[in-house]
This record gives C-alpha cells, sequence and structure tokens, in this order.
C-alpha cells in the first residue's frame, strides 16, 4: 500500500506515522519544499495520496490524484470557498467513493454515542470550542501558520470539527448569522466566531475561539425528554432525563481516532473491510457538512475586534 503525504506540518508528520504504523508504505512530502511541481511529479508512484496542506492549495491536488484514479484523504477542512468545494467535488467525484475528509472525531466513542441516541425531542444546542491559540504547540507561533492567512485561515476553519458535528447530529441545518472577532495584527482572520444555525424545529449555535487560557470544548443539546451534557476536554459525558443523571464511560486517546480515521481510509482505498462507523467520513457523504462549512465562512459578518496580543 504505497501512500503519499503532501504536507509535512504536525498533521502530515502524524498521518505518515500513522500509516506506518498500519503497514504501509509512506512517502512523506514537504509542500514547501516541493510545491506543486514536485508534488504533481510523485504522484505517479502513490497508489492513494494523503492532501495535509493549507486549505487554498488543495484543488490542483485533488484534480491530479483523481485523474490518476487515486483514493484521496483531504484534511479538513475540504475548501473555504462554496465555489471552490463545487469544484473539488466535481473533480473528485471518479474516486469520492473511496475517499475521505478527514473529519477524525466522528471516531471519538461521545460522538458515536450522541449519532446513536434519539435526538429527536432536541429543539435547541451549543456546541464550543476554544482555546489560548499561542499554547498549542511548543517553538510555534502563530504568525508563522497557515491559520495567520486571511485566505484559508481563521478560527472557523481551523475548528470547524463542531460544524461537522452539528451537521452529523442534525442533517439540513442551514446557516442564518456568523458574528466574527478580528485582530488588528490579522486583517480578514477571524480569532473568536459564533455561527448560528437553525434546523427543523431545531435552533442553535457553534460557538469557536483562540483565545480562552484553559481549552474547552464542550455540546450541550437540550431536548423535551433529556438533555445531553458533553465534555469533551474533560471527558464527561451526561445524559439527564426525567430518572436524574447517567454518566457515560467514555474516554480514549486521541491519536486513535486518527489511527481509525486512516485504517478506514485504506480499507476504502485497497479493497478492505471497514469499521462499520455509521459516521464514516466518505468523502462524497461528507459534501453537506463541507458545504455548510464554506457557507458559515462566506458569511462571516467582523462585529469588533480582540487585543490579546498573539505573536
Amino acid at each position: 500500500m504505497r501512500v503519499l503525504v503532501i504536507g509535512s506540518g504536525s498533521i502530515g508528520r502524524r498521518h505518515h506515522d500513522n500509516l506506518q504504523s498500519l503497514g504501509a508504505s509512506s512517502r512523506l512530502v514537504s509542500w514547501r519544499e516541493a510545491g506543486l511541481g514536485g508534488a504533481l511529479a510523485v504522484l505517479d508512484g502513490a497508489e492513494a495520496v494523503v492532501i495535509a496542506t493549507a486549505t487554498d492549495i488543495r484543488l490542483p491536488l485533488v484534480q491530479a490524484a483523481s485523474a490518476r484514479g487515486l483514493p484521496i484523504y483531504v484534511e479538513k477542512p475540504l475548501a473555504f470557498r462554496p465555489d471552490e468545494v463545487e469544484a473539488i467535488a466535481e473533480a473528485a467525484a471518479p474516486v469520492a467513493d473511496r475517499s475521505m475528509l478527514g473529519y477524525m472525531m466522528r471516531y471519538h466513542p461521545a460522538v458515536r454515542a450522541l449519532a446513536a441516541a434519539d435526538l429527536s425531542d432536541v429543539f435547541q444546542f451549543a456546541l464550543s470550542i476554544g482555546h489560548d491559540v499561542t499554547q498549542w504547540r511548543a517553538n510555534w507561533r502563530f504568525s508563522q501558520s497557515y491559520a495567520a492567512r486571511a485566505e484559508g485561515g481563521g478560527v472557523l476553519l481551523d475548528l470547524c470539527h463542531e460544524l461537522d458535528l452539528a451537521a452529523c447530529l442534525f442533517p439540513g441545518l442551514e446557516v442564518t448569522r456568523v458574528e466574527s472577532l478580528g485582530h488588528p495584527a490579522y486583517p480578514g482572520v477571524d480569532v473568536a466566531s459564533r455561527i448560528s444555525l437553525r434546523g427543523q424545529a431545531v435552533v442553535g449555535d457553534v460557538s469557536m475561539d483562540y483565545l480562552t487560557p484553559k481549552l474547552h470544548r464542550r455540546t450541550l443539546l437540550r431536548g423535551t425528554e433529556r438533555m445531553h451534557d458533553f465534555d469533551f476536554a474533560a471527558q464527561s459525558y451526561r445524559v439527564t432525563g426525567s430518572s436524574g443523571p447517567q454518566d457515560l464511560p467514555l474516554q480514549l486517546e486521541r491519536n486513535t481516532m486518527f489511527l481509525d480515521a486512516m485504517r478506514d481510509f485504506l480499507a476504502l482505498a485497497f479493497g478492505g473491510a471497514l469499521s462499520g462507523n455509521p459516521l464514516l467520513p466518505r468523502l462524497d457523504l461528507c459534501l453537506p457538512s463541507a458545504r455548510l462549512v464554506a457557507r458559515a465562512w462566506a458569511m462571516r459578518g467582523f462585529v469588533g475586534e480582540i487585543v490579546k496580543e498573539i505573536p
């Protein structure tokens, strides 16, 4: 199983290491060193491709891989402009049912528990995630990362797993409003955003930020029969009904999700047995979520600025 990983940042290296641990022959190519020409030059030696580059340079890679019949694992988000989502969807169509979008949170046992639950009584939801971006990794500066770019950066795209979760739990959601806070040092980059959503008999919001001093990641679903209060940061998962609260034991080690996702990608690409995950992030099945993220990004309205120093 010869897999080419394009993009040697932290996520690309993680995929490269995980592929090797799963028995694949993985080749890691630095986009910064190889560029488009170098990446295309080594495509013919691959049987599948992982694209872990910045979001704004993926279309030509998807086009080239698909033209060669190569299954693709594309890191999230698929794209940030609605028209580019459609261009990638069209280009990837010949291999989309053997390809995946990198929504590894779909492999979290708590996410799978929510997806399996009866949520027909839910009328309101609130999903939030955030952490001080200057604390994310050692020897790393926000200003030197893709996230600091007006085109393809910002917190809404960076932390869009929660938007995907909302799309999984409540299919057919539409964006009604997006309020964002910017930063004077990074024009056009949202450092905090709140996305208002509505569906059939349900309303809610997804909030994300680069600012809070300690990691928070929480999903709160309010229904007429029960309430789900899932704190992913604290690994506390509580369901409260008329008979009282019940805590669910759903802990896991983070890299397990990446491994499970990559294992399913290899199965799709090379004809193996899938895990049976009902939320399988197969590329063609993820297009509604990808479109929701792009619509939210396009609808951002900057309502103020944060002055916290972000080097």
